[in-house]
């Protein structure tokens, strides 16, 4: 969601050399990224959580001499991170007064209801004197394109075919299983729509998600690959911008899906689409409006919900899935 705000941050300063600060799983998916000069990867200190890393991140943008540091976190770590580096230019957030170490703040109030990649852009319009706009983009390496293309040749797929990720909800920043769509009802909705279209469909997983893969497998009428742990970001969003469509749950892969150019699905539940569904021109995102809390990523914290009572239902979702490919 962050990709919005380089692109902008980019077009405002294109003789800038642009170094990104972004933890290693992170890194992995944005390091071809064309607005990009240089990669600061702070490994396990990102997200900043205690003095520590906040002062070996500190240390870090200080040695690298920077005219100008752009935050996009509300964390109050990473703005004393900042203003500790001694970088002249400081922009970023400033929610709850936790922006304190910027000398260019951007005030957000949790309450309303804006997108991520919105909120981002404000930075970039602050810095910039202008408003900016930009899309959410990934852009594909041509050896990505091609690697994608032999392994479908391979396996002897042949379009259409559906990608599809059951998966998500655990990263290094936060752990909300709750945002998985439940597997039966994953598979009634590749079954509804592959039946519909005879797509194929390739499930796609990380290392740890076979068990799950396979479950979603297990259910499926249509012909199914397994493509657990085998590609890399670059090779994922590639795969994604082949498919007919990409269908996922509310994670950063569906994210990088879009971002990449796919016609991408969001299976949402708790969270809101009006924060954090993709920052794309063509995407759908499938949500049965209900209550949430109101303050930006802590409304995933629902002890109490359920998929079945309060998301909406695989067979509504198939159809407004098929209703967005005939369009």
């Amino acid at each position: 969601m962050a990709t919005a705000a380089l692109s902008a941050l980019r077009d405002a300063f294109p003789d800038s050399q642009i170094t990104w600060a972004v933890g290693p799983w992170s890194a992995r998916a944005i390091a071809h990224h064309p607005a990009i000069d240089s990669i600061l990867d702070a490994g396990a200190d990102m997200p900043l959580r205690s003095p520590g890393s906040m002062l070996r991140f500190a240390s870090r943008l200080r040695a690298g001499q920077f005219d100008m540091a752009v935050s996009l976190a509300r964390s109050p770590l990473m703005s004393l991170a900042i203003y500790l580096s001694g970088i002249p230019v400081r922009a970023g957030l400033d929610s709850g007064g936790r922006g304190f170490g910027y000398n260019m703040r951007v005030p957000i109030d949790p309450a309303v209801r804006e997108h991520e990649s919105e909120i981002y852009l404000k930075v970039v319009s602050t810095i910039a004197g202008r408003e900016v706009r930009a899309y959410a983009n990934l852009p594909l390496a041509d050896a990505a394109r091609t690697a994608v293309r032999a392994r479908l040749a391979a396996a002897d797929i042949e379009s259409p075919f559906i990608v599809a990720h059951p998966g998500g909800g655990e990263n290094p920043g936060a752990q909300l299983a709750s945002k998985r769509y439940p597997l039966a009802q994953f598979a009634e909705i590749l079954n509804r729509v592959t039946d519909a279209n005879d797509a194929a469909v390739i499930l796609l997983g990380g290392p740890g998600d076979g068990e799950l893969v396979s479950e979603v497998a297990s259910r499926l009428t249509a012909p199914a690959s397994r493509w657990v742990g085998a590609l890399d970001f670059q090779e994922i969003g590639a795969l994604a911008a082949e498919a007919q469509v990409y269908i996922g749950n509310d994670t950063g892969l569906t994210h990088l899906a879009a971002a990449s150019g796919a016609r991408a699905v969001m299976l949402m539940g708790p969270t809101d689409p009006r924060r954090y569904a993709p920052f794309t021109p063509d995407h759908l995102a499938l949500w049965k409006p209900v209550e949430l809390r109101a303050g930006g990523a802590r409304q995933a914290e629902r002890a109490d919900w359920d998929w079945a009572r309060d998301g909406i239902s695989a067979a509504e979702a198939a159809e407004r899935i098929l209703d967005y490919l005939a369009r």
